[in-house]
């Protein structure tokens, strides 16, 4: 008789094949570069049901993709590792507002002051950054328009991507609501004059206002 191996079957492990609905998730976190989510933003934003988001969510966080925050997910350098590529199709996006920030307010403090808000119809998503910029993501309760902040610097620009609804209105009503958050936010620091903002002049009137 021929001994078998002494072979510890439990330190084997398959690789990670992500499903459909996983590639799905996946794919929108690689096209948005997030590096934290929501799960209700997630749940909104692409339409799953939570029961079916959550088996997701744990499948990737039990392979080291994403893992629970204080801010809700937190994508892993391991996403990059996968391998994977995904295709998609990015939804355009329209250009609503542009603004300077006053040069001597502190970024991070009013980062942190505005991600996790919400304006009007608008829903927390999350956020991506890199060494140039940081892009703060909402989405309105319907997933039907997603509403991103980029913060470059002193530059702020605000833009809209017209997922299932194309209200311009609301979109506009919604980035003037986060605008009017961040001027209070830079005038409770003493920092800001005052705040110009302006737009495409083809589809947009251009504002200013004061916050003192």
């Amino acid at each position: 008789m021929i001994p078998l191996l002494n072979v510890n079957w439990q330190g084997l492990s398959t690789p990670y094949s992500p499903g459909y609905r996983d590639t799905e998730v996946l794919a929108f976190i690689e096209e948005e570069d997030l590096t934290t989510f929501t799960f209700d933003g997630l749940k909104r934003r692409l339409g799953l049901h939570p029961e079916t988001l959550s088996r997701i969510l744990s499948r990737l966080e039990q392979e080291g993709i994403v893992k629970k925050s204080s801010d809700g997910y937190t994508v892993t350098p391991k996403i990059t590792k996968l391998g994977l590529r995904l295709q998609h199709i990015e939804e355009p996006s329209t250009p609503l507002l542009q603004t300077f920030l006053p040069s001597d307010v502190l970024l991070h403090h009013l980062i942190a002051k505005i991600k996790g808000k919400w304006f009007g119809s608008l829903r927390w998503l999350g956020v991506s950054e890199n060494s140039e910029s940081v892009r703060l993501k909402w989405i309105t309760e319907d997933g039907g328009i997603q509403l991103n902040a980029k913060i470059q610097g002193t530059e702020l620009s605000i833009e809209a991507k017209f997922l299932t609804c194309s209200d311009l209105d609301l979109a506009l009503k919604a980035a003037y609501q986060l605008m009017a958050y961040i001027g209070r936010q830079c005038a409770s620091t003493r920092l800001a004059r005052h705040v110009s903002i302006y737009g495409n002049s083809n589809a947009f009137p251009y504002a200013y206002f004061t916050v003192a």
